[in-house]
Protein backbone atom coordinates (compact mmCIF):
# COMPACT_ATOMS: atom_id res chain seq x y z
CA UNK A 1 0.00 0.00 0.00
CA UNK A 2 1.24 3.50 -0.85
CA UNK A 3 0.64 5.18 2.51
CA UNK A 4 1.83 8.61 1.36
CA UNK A 5 -0.69 8.52 -1.49
CA UNK A 6 -3.38 7.36 0.92
CA UNK A 7 -2.49 10.18 3.32
CA UNK A 8 -2.76 12.84 0.61
CA UNK A 9 -6.09 11.46 -0.55
CA UNK A 10 -7.44 11.42 3.00
CA UNK A 11 -6.44 15.05 3.57
CA UNK A 12 -8.02 16.11 0.28
CA UNK A 13 -11.22 14.24 1.04
CA UNK A 14 -11.51 15.70 4.52
CA UNK A 15 -10.78 19.38 4.06
CA UNK A 16 -10.54 19.84 0.30
CA UNK A 17 -6.94 21.04 0.43
CA UNK A 18 -3.53 19.41 0.27
CA UNK A 19 -1.63 22.55 1.32
CA UNK A 20 -0.94 21.16 4.77
CA UNK A 21 2.61 20.32 5.85
CA UNK A 22 1.90 16.99 7.54
CA UNK A 23 5.18 15.06 7.56
CA UNK A 24 6.64 11.72 8.55
CA UNK A 25 8.68 11.88 11.77
CA UNK A 26 11.28 9.35 10.64
CA UNK A 27 13.32 11.67 8.38
CA UNK A 28 12.83 14.50 10.90
CA UNK A 29 14.61 12.63 13.68
CA UNK A 30 17.21 11.25 11.31
CA UNK A 31 18.11 14.78 10.21
CA UNK A 32 18.23 16.35 13.69
CA UNK A 33 20.01 13.42 15.35
CA UNK A 34 23.22 15.38 15.87
CA UNK A 35 21.52 18.70 16.59
CA UNK A 36 21.12 19.79 20.25
CA UNK A 37 17.41 20.54 20.03
CA UNK A 38 14.12 18.96 21.00
CA UNK A 39 10.90 18.67 19.03
CA UNK A 40 7.94 19.46 21.26
CA UNK A 41 5.22 16.81 21.24
CA UNK A 42 1.90 18.12 22.56
CA UNK A 43 -0.73 15.77 23.98
CA UNK A 44 -3.98 17.54 23.15
CA UNK A 45 -6.85 16.61 25.45
CA UNK A 46 -8.82 19.83 24.87
CA UNK A 47 -8.68 21.18 21.35
CA UNK A 48 -8.77 24.94 21.94
CA UNK A 49 -5.06 25.07 22.84
CA UNK A 50 -4.05 23.94 19.33
CA UNK A 51 -4.34 27.31 17.51
CA UNK A 52 -2.10 28.93 20.13
CA UNK A 53 0.54 26.22 19.78
CA UNK A 54 0.41 26.48 15.98
CA UNK A 55 0.72 30.27 16.18
CA UNK A 56 3.83 29.96 18.38
CA UNK A 57 5.41 27.37 16.09
CA UNK A 58 4.69 29.51 13.03
CA UNK A 59 6.21 32.58 14.64
CA UNK A 60 9.32 30.73 15.81
CA UNK A 61 9.78 28.62 12.67
CA UNK A 62 9.59 25.37 14.60
CA UNK A 63 8.79 21.78 13.71
CA UNK A 64 5.87 20.52 15.82
CA UNK A 65 4.33 17.25 16.93
CA UNK A 66 0.78 16.66 18.11
CA UNK A 67 0.04 13.38 19.84
CA UNK A 68 -2.53 11.32 21.66
CA UNK A 69 -1.86 8.32 23.88
CA UNK A 70 -3.93 5.14 23.79
CA UNK A 71 -5.56 6.04 27.11
CA UNK A 72 -6.43 9.50 25.80
CA UNK A 73 -7.73 8.47 22.38
CA UNK A 74 -8.33 4.80 21.66
CA UNK A 75 -10.77 3.65 18.96
CA UNK A 76 -13.47 4.09 21.61
CA UNK A 77 -12.35 7.69 22.25
CA UNK A 78 -10.36 7.02 25.41
CA UNK A 79 -10.93 9.43 28.27
CA UNK A 80 -10.89 12.50 25.99
CA UNK A 81 -13.60 11.34 23.59
CA UNK A 82 -11.22 11.57 20.63
CA UNK A 83 -10.85 8.63 18.28
CA UNK A 84 -7.79 8.73 15.96
CA UNK A 85 -10.02 10.07 13.18
CA UNK A 86 -11.56 12.80 15.35
CA UNK A 87 -8.12 13.85 16.57
CA UNK A 88 -6.54 13.96 13.11
CA UNK A 89 -9.53 15.79 11.62
CA UNK A 90 -9.34 18.42 14.34
CA UNK A 91 -5.63 19.05 13.68
CA UNK A 92 -6.09 19.18 9.91
CA UNK A 93 -9.02 21.56 10.25
CA UNK A 94 -7.03 23.93 12.46
CA UNK A 95 -3.98 23.72 10.19
CA UNK A 96 -6.17 24.68 7.24
CA UNK A 97 -8.10 27.39 9.08
CA UNK A 98 -5.02 29.12 10.49
CA UNK A 99 -2.84 28.57 7.40
CA UNK A 100 -0.28 26.66 9.44
CA UNK A 101 2.78 26.16 7.22
CA UNK A 102 5.24 24.55 9.63
CA UNK A 103 5.99 20.83 9.23
CA UNK A 104 4.18 18.78 11.86
CA UNK A 105 3.52 15.12 12.50
CA UNK A 106 0.71 13.30 14.25
CA UNK A 107 2.05 10.80 16.75
CA UNK A 108 0.39 7.79 18.33
CA UNK A 109 1.78 8.18 21.84
CA UNK A 110 1.94 5.29 24.32
CA UNK A 111 0.37 2.51 22.26
CA UNK A 112 0.42 0.56 25.49
CA UNK A 113 0.53 -3.21 25.98
CA UNK A 114 0.49 -4.03 29.68
CA UNK A 115 0.74 -7.82 29.42
CA UNK A 116 1.42 -10.60 26.93
CA UNK A 117 -2.21 -11.59 26.36
CA UNK A 118 -3.63 -11.77 22.85
CA UNK A 119 -6.33 -9.34 23.97
CA UNK A 120 -3.80 -6.65 24.89
CA UNK A 121 -1.76 -7.14 21.73
CA UNK A 122 -4.83 -7.21 19.46
CA UNK A 123 -6.10 -3.99 21.04
CA UNK A 124 -2.82 -2.28 20.15
CA UNK A 125 -2.94 -3.67 16.61
CA UNK A 126 -6.44 -2.28 16.13
CA UNK A 127 -5.32 1.13 17.35
CA UNK A 128 -2.30 1.21 15.03
CA UNK A 129 -4.51 0.27 12.09
CA UNK A 130 -6.97 3.05 12.98
CA UNK A 131 -4.18 5.60 13.40
CA UNK A 132 -2.63 4.74 10.03
CA UNK A 133 -6.02 5.22 8.38
CA UNK A 134 -6.48 8.51 10.23
CA UNK A 135 -3.19 9.99 8.86
CA UNK A 136 -0.92 9.50 11.87
CA UNK A 137 2.69 9.58 10.70
CA UNK A 138 4.57 8.59 13.84
CA UNK A 139 4.14 5.89 16.52
CA UNK A 140 5.28 4.99 20.04
CA UNK A 141 4.95 1.34 21.04
CA UNK A 142 5.01 1.02 24.82
CA UNK A 143 5.35 -2.53 26.12
CA UNK A 144 7.58 -1.33 28.99
CA UNK A 145 5.23 -2.89 31.57
CA UNK A 146 6.59 -6.28 30.49
CA UNK A 147 9.93 -7.97 31.07
CA UNK A 148 12.51 -7.04 28.43
CA UNK A 149 12.29 -10.28 26.39
CA UNK A 150 8.50 -9.92 26.19
CA UNK A 151 8.86 -6.19 25.50
CA UNK A 152 11.12 -7.01 22.55
CA UNK A 153 8.74 -9.67 21.25
CA UNK A 154 5.63 -7.48 21.51
CA UNK A 155 7.33 -4.41 20.03
CA UNK A 156 8.65 -6.46 17.12
CA UNK A 157 5.18 -7.82 16.35
CA UNK A 158 3.44 -4.46 16.56
CA UNK A 159 6.05 -2.53 14.59
CA UNK A 160 5.48 -4.38 11.31
CA UNK A 161 2.76 -2.14 9.76
CA UNK A 162 4.62 0.96 10.96
CA UNK A 163 7.85 -0.19 9.32
CA UNK A 164 5.99 -1.26 6.18
CA UNK A 165 4.75 2.33 5.90
CA UNK A 166 8.26 3.63 6.75
CA UNK A 167 6.83 5.88 9.47
CA UNK A 168 8.71 7.11 12.53
CA UNK A 169 8.98 4.75 15.49
CA UNK A 170 9.53 5.35 19.21
CA UNK A 171 9.85 2.49 21.70
CA UNK A 172 10.09 2.35 25.48
CA UNK A 173 12.02 0.50 28.15
CA UNK A 174 11.58 1.37 31.82
CA UNK A 175 8.03 2.41 32.58
CA UNK A 176 7.43 6.12 33.23
CA UNK A 177 4.89 6.29 36.04
CA UNK A 178 2.78 8.99 37.65
CA UNK A 179 5.29 9.18 40.51
CA UNK A 180 8.98 9.75 39.85
CA UNK A 181 11.39 7.41 41.60
CA UNK A 182 15.16 7.21 41.43
CA UNK A 183 14.94 3.50 42.26
CA UNK A 184 13.02 2.76 39.07
CA UNK A 185 15.14 4.57 36.51
CA UNK A 186 16.24 2.68 33.43
CA UNK A 187 19.76 1.26 33.55
CA UNK A 188 22.21 1.39 30.68
CA UNK A 189 22.26 -2.40 30.63
CA UNK A 190 18.48 -2.59 30.27
CA UNK A 191 18.47 -0.07 27.44
CA UNK A 192 21.28 -1.86 25.57
CA UNK A 193 19.66 -5.27 26.00
CA UNK A 194 16.36 -3.95 24.69
CA UNK A 195 17.78 -2.03 21.73
CA UNK A 196 20.07 -4.88 20.71
CA UNK A 197 17.14 -7.30 20.89
CA UNK A 198 15.08 -5.09 18.59
CA UNK A 199 17.96 -4.65 16.17
CA UNK A 200 18.45 -8.42 16.06
CA UNK A 201 14.82 -8.56 14.88
CA UNK A 202 15.51 -5.88 12.25
CA UNK A 203 13.57 -3.23 14.20
CA UNK A 204 15.38 0.12 14.05
CA UNK A 205 13.49 2.89 15.91
CA UNK A 206 14.54 6.52 15.92
CA UNK A 207 13.68 7.16 19.57
CA UNK A 208 13.92 5.38 22.90
CA UNK A 209 11.75 6.50 25.81
CA UNK A 210 13.27 5.73 29.20
CA UNK A 211 12.52 6.33 32.85
CA UNK A 212 15.09 8.86 34.01
CA UNK A 213 13.20 10.01 37.09
CA UNK A 214 10.46 12.10 35.49
CA UNK A 215 6.76 11.52 36.11
CA UNK A 216 3.51 11.80 34.22
CA UNK A 217 1.04 14.43 35.38
CA UNK A 218 1.45 17.39 37.73
CA UNK A 219 4.02 17.63 40.49
CA UNK A 220 2.60 18.07 43.96
CA UNK A 221 3.24 21.35 45.82
CA UNK A 222 6.84 21.44 47.11
CA UNK A 223 7.64 18.17 45.27
CA UNK A 224 11.14 18.28 43.83
CA UNK A 225 11.98 17.33 40.26
CA UNK A 226 14.64 14.61 40.07
CA UNK A 227 15.72 13.87 36.51
CA UNK A 228 18.96 11.95 36.08
CA UNK A 229 20.53 13.59 33.06
CA UNK A 230 23.82 11.79 33.66
CA UNK A 231 22.07 8.45 33.28
CA UNK A 232 20.25 9.83 30.25
CA UNK A 233 23.58 10.73 28.63
CA UNK A 234 25.02 7.32 29.46
CA UNK A 235 22.09 5.59 27.75
CA UNK A 236 22.25 7.90 24.74
CA UNK A 237 25.98 7.29 24.35
CA UNK A 238 25.38 3.53 24.55
CA UNK A 239 22.66 3.47 21.85
CA UNK A 240 23.68 6.29 19.52
CA UNK A 241 25.61 3.81 17.39
CA UNK A 242 22.14 2.70 16.27
CA UNK A 243 21.19 6.31 15.39
CA UNK A 244 18.68 6.34 18.25
CA UNK A 245 18.01 9.38 20.41
CA UNK A 246 16.03 9.78 23.63
CA UNK A 247 12.35 10.73 24.01
CA UNK A 248 11.63 12.57 27.26
CA UNK A 249 8.25 11.96 28.89
CA UNK A 250 6.77 13.78 31.85
CA UNK A 251 7.94 17.38 31.29
CA UNK A 252 4.99 19.27 32.84
CA UNK A 253 6.18 21.06 35.97
CA UNK A 254 9.88 20.74 35.14
CA UNK A 255 11.64 24.12 35.46
CA UNK A 256 12.43 25.54 32.03
CA UNK A 257 16.06 26.16 32.96
CA UNK A 258 16.42 22.40 33.50
CA UNK A 259 14.44 21.64 30.35
CA UNK A 260 16.96 23.83 28.55
CA UNK A 261 19.69 21.30 29.39
CA UNK A 262 17.85 18.27 28.01
CA UNK A 263 19.08 18.61 24.43
CA UNK A 264 22.69 18.29 25.59
CA UNK A 265 21.96 14.76 26.81
CA UNK A 266 20.65 13.15 23.64
CA UNK A 267 16.98 14.09 24.07
CA UNK A 268 15.37 14.97 20.74
CA UNK A 269 11.64 14.69 21.51
CA UNK A 270 9.90 16.12 24.56
CA UNK A 271 6.33 15.25 25.54
CA UNK A 272 4.23 18.04 27.05
CA UNK A 273 0.73 16.91 27.93
CA UNK A 274 -0.68 17.81 31.33
CA UNK A 275 0.50 21.39 30.89
CA UNK A 276 -2.01 21.96 28.07
CA UNK A 277 -4.74 20.44 30.23
CA UNK A 278 -3.79 22.89 32.98
CA UNK A 279 -3.99 25.78 30.49
CA UNK A 280 -7.44 24.61 29.45
CA UNK A 281 -8.74 24.18 33.01
CA UNK A 282 -7.52 27.65 33.94
CA UNK A 283 -9.42 29.26 31.05
CA UNK A 284 -12.61 27.19 30.67
CA UNK A 285 -15.85 28.91 31.75
CA UNK A 286 -16.02 28.70 35.57
CA UNK A 287 -19.50 27.17 35.57
CA UNK A 288 -18.34 24.38 33.25
CA UNK A 289 -15.26 23.71 35.37
CA UNK A 290 -17.48 23.49 38.47
CA UNK A 291 -19.67 20.91 36.75
CA UNK A 292 -16.61 18.89 35.75
CA UNK A 293 -15.21 19.02 39.29
CA UNK A 294 -18.56 17.92 40.73
CA UNK A 295 -18.74 15.00 38.28
CA UNK A 296 -15.20 13.92 39.20
CA UNK A 297 -15.98 14.11 42.93
CA UNK A 298 -19.31 12.30 42.61
CA UNK A 299 -17.72 9.53 40.54
CA UNK A 300 -14.46 9.37 42.50
CA UNK A 301 -12.50 9.97 39.30
CA UNK A 302 -9.54 12.08 38.22
CA UNK A 303 -10.95 15.25 36.71
CA UNK A 304 -9.26 14.48 33.39
CA UNK A 305 -11.81 11.67 32.98
CA UNK A 306 -14.51 14.38 32.81
CA UNK A 307 -13.09 15.51 29.46
CA UNK A 308 -15.00 12.85 27.53
CA UNK A 309 -18.22 13.32 29.51
CA UNK A 310 -18.24 17.07 28.88
CA UNK A 311 -16.60 17.04 25.43
CA UNK A 312 -19.57 18.56 23.65
CA UNK A 313 -19.74 21.42 26.16
CA UNK A 314 -15.98 21.95 26.05
CA UNK A 315 -15.87 21.98 22.25
CA UNK A 316 -18.65 24.58 22.06
CA UNK A 317 -17.47 27.13 24.66
CA UNK A 318 -17.94 30.80 23.82
CA UNK A 319 -15.25 32.33 21.62
CA UNK A 320 -14.23 34.60 24.49
CA UNK A 321 -12.97 31.61 26.47
CA UNK A 322 -11.54 29.85 23.42
CA UNK A 323 -9.51 32.99 22.67
CA UNK A 324 -8.20 33.15 26.26
CA UNK A 325 -7.12 29.52 26.01
CA UNK A 326 -5.45 30.11 22.66
CA UNK A 327 -3.58 33.15 23.98
CA UNK A 328 -2.24 31.31 27.04
CA UNK A 329 -1.26 28.30 24.94
CA UNK A 330 0.55 30.63 22.53
CA UNK A 331 2.46 32.33 25.33
CA UNK A 332 3.64 29.15 27.01
CA UNK A 333 4.27 27.27 23.77
CA UNK A 334 6.78 29.96 22.84
CA UNK A 335 8.52 29.44 26.18
CA UNK A 336 8.77 25.70 25.60
CA UNK A 337 9.97 26.03 22.00
CA UNK A 338 12.72 28.42 23.05
CA UNK A 339 13.73 26.21 26.00
CA UNK A 340 13.77 23.19 23.70
CA UNK A 341 16.03 25.14 21.29
CA UNK A 342 13.57 24.29 18.54
CA UNK A 343 13.36 27.86 17.25
CA UNK A 344 14.26 27.84 13.52
CA UNK A 345 14.46 24.05 13.53
CA UNK A 346 12.69 24.05 10.16
CA UNK A 347 15.86 25.48 8.64
CA UNK A 348 17.68 22.22 9.39
CA UNK A 349 15.45 20.12 7.18
CA UNK A 350 16.58 19.14 3.73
Amino acid sequence: MDFKKLQNELILNRIGSSNINLVNSKPIFEQIFNEPLIIMACNIRIKHVVPGIMKAAEELNSIMCFELAKSEGHIDGGYTGQTPEIFADMLLDYADKYKFTMPFFIHGDHITVKDTSNKAIDSAKQLIEAEIKACYTSYAIDASFNQIPDNIKITTELAKPILDADFGLEVEVGEVKSTGSDAEITSVEEAVEYVNGLNDNNIHPQLLAINNGSKHGNYNPDEEVHIDLERTSDIFNAIKIHKMAIAQHGITGTPLNLVGEFADHGIRKGNVGTHWQNVAYNTLPPELMNEMKKWAKDNNENIKKATKVFKKDIDSIDQEYADKMMDEAYRTAKEFIIAFRSKDSVNLLK
